[in-house]
């Protein structure tokens, strides 16, 4: 008599469901906060090169906002690694701790070091980096800062 498959199924019954209504919404913060920073670099963003000087251009509301935009995206997307963070996410229980935890260790530390070898005379070419200047050390902090909210969750 043959053995009867197992169901496959997307819940682990000691660790929970792998996909989850939290880890969903985490997801989605983050995607919301890469088109934030994307739009406003690339479509409502005036060019600081151009002469004369043009007025940014897309929502009025994001033109007025110029490099808080930054801090928005940003802050999604750190907001939406935070939240994913929790056990009840694959993220948050696990190896998915020590993934989370080491990306963004890794993701900082070559944000800093990204900025410190492309900063003076190549600064200006690279897309975002050229804008935050050095602010670059903060978001690459920021992503450390992520890490360690992960690590506290390491068993």
């Amino acid at each position: 008599m043959a053995k009867p498959k197992a169901k496959q199924s997307f819940v682990d019954p000691d660790r929970g469901p792998l996909l989850s209504v939290r880890f969903l919404i985490c997801v989605l913060l983050m995607l919301i906060g890469i088109a934030w920073i994307v739009y406003y670099y690339v479509a409502v963003r005036a060019d600081p090169t151009a002469v004369p000087v043009q007025k940014p251009s897309g929502p009025s509301f994001m033109g007025d906002l110029e490099k808080w935009n930054y801090v928005v995206g940003f802050g999604l997307f750190f907001l939406g690694l935070l939240f994913s963070a929790h056990p009840s996410t694959p993220l948050g229980r696990g190896r998915g701790v020590v993934v989370g935890m080491l990306g963004c260790f890794i993701l900082g530390l070559l944000w800093i070091c990204t900025f410190y070898v492309i900063s003076g005379d190549n600064l200006h070419k690279v897309a975002v980096f050229n804008d935050l200047d050095q602010w670059n050390l903060v978001v690459g902090i920021g992503f450390m800062a992520v890490g360690f909210s992960f690590a506290t969750r390491w068993e």
